[in-house]
């Protein structure tokens, strides 16, 4: 099968144009998109200005500057199937329970058309997906990071889809909803536990990113450090921490512990400014971390209540084999032990 290449498109801003935004200059020039599309592709990191990328829609242009936009070719309307294997823990003809591997995107997206989890269950699943939103494709009620493993549960019909995304819209405040996840972060919380309550928006200047943000929408974690870890100097260096989600927000253990001075090991977008800090770790701490390449944050726990039997189903996940390395890796580190561990096993 030839594929179509991208289209290109170029505009020099006008002497008028100085100061408009990047999306207005766009839209005014570029009549065939539409201003959502623009924007979603200024969003995407498809237009550059004088071969430099702006993600950002508000960026205000100057006259001369020389835009190109680069339109990728039209993707199929609706995902297709896929053979990807799968680790299933759970199925039955209403919900399927995942354990996600690292590297595996949830959903089709701009750039991520294809080989995500979605081509994979519609592929799974067949004929026995109905028609959720007059489509045939898996109720997609809560998702993991693309590089965040474990649970994740997925509705087969509208039936289920309506009400596992009603538990999940409750976050478990009433009813039976459980969301744990080990996370490996940098230092000790001072307090063993506690509750993280922060408000989360879009980062204004990185759109892809998420802040702590005052006007955001409401965000709550509750932690409890399960181990701590020294490092070669015999001070604590790291920890492994239970997280419970009260919400669920994008990107919300990473940005909140990140916000409270302890992000994740191996999160290169909210934790890379304590890069440093991994020469206090053993040379067999650092290899490693250095061989997880992604954020060390497994979805362990995931309760919910069966869509229509009403039977509390629980399932747990065992740490993935990178986090089980660096947690022994940790666990040993100065003069072979932890520094202190209150933990009650995966």
């Amino acid at each position: 099968m030839v594929e179509t290449p991208e289209q290109i498109e170029q505009v020099t801003v006008e002497r008028a144009e100085a100061g408009e935004r990047l999306d207005r200059v766009l839209a005014a020039r570029v009549t065939a998109l539409s201003r959502t599309r623009l924007k979603a592709l200024v969003l995407a990191g498809r237009v550059a200005i004088g071969g430099r990328t702006i993600s950002d829609p508000g960026h205000h242009v100057n006259a001369g500057d020389r835009i190109t936009v680069a339109v990728p070719p039209p993707e199929p309307a609706e995902p297709q199937a896929e053979e990807i294997p799968l680790s299933i823990v759970h199925e039955d003809d209403d919900l399927i329970v995942i354990d996600k591997p690292k590297g595996l995107v949830v959903h089709p997206a701009a750039g991520n058309r294809t080989g995500t989890l979605v081509n994979a269950l519609i592929a799974h699943c067949g004929a026995s997906l109905s028609g959720i939103g007059g489509v045939k494709r898996p109720g997609i009620v809560h998702r993991l990071d693309k590089d965040t493993t474990g649970l994740l549960v997925v509705a087969k019909n509208d039936r289920a889809h309506r009400a596992l995304a009603a538990q999940f819209a409750d976050h478990g405040r009433t009813g039976p909803l459980q969301r744990g996840y080990l996370a490996f972060v940098w230092g000790v919380p001072e307090r063993p536990r506690g509750t993280i309550d922060k408000p989360l928006g879009r980062h204004p200047q990185a759109r892809e990113r998420m802040a702590v943000r005052p006007n955001g929408r409401p965000a709550v974690t509750h932690y409890e450090v399960l181990e701590r870890y020294a490092g070669t100097d015999g001070q604590p260096v790291a920890s492994l921490i239970e997280c419970r989600l009260e919400t669920g927000r994008t990107h919300q253990i990473r940005v909140h512990l990140a916000a409270i001075g302890h992000p994740l090991l191996g999160d290169e977008v909210y934790g890379a400014g304590y890069r440093t800090k991994a020469a206090r770790l053993t040379a067999e701490s650092r290899e490693a971390l250095d061989g997880l390449g992604r954020q060390a944050l497994h979805a362990a726990l995931l309760g919910v209540e069966h869509p229509t039997s009403g039977t509390p189903l629980v399932f747990r996940s065992p740490l993935p084999g990178d986090l089980s390395r660096l947690r022994a890796a940790l666990a040993r580190g100065y003069r072979g032990g932890r520094v202190t561990s209150a933990h009650r096993g995966d």
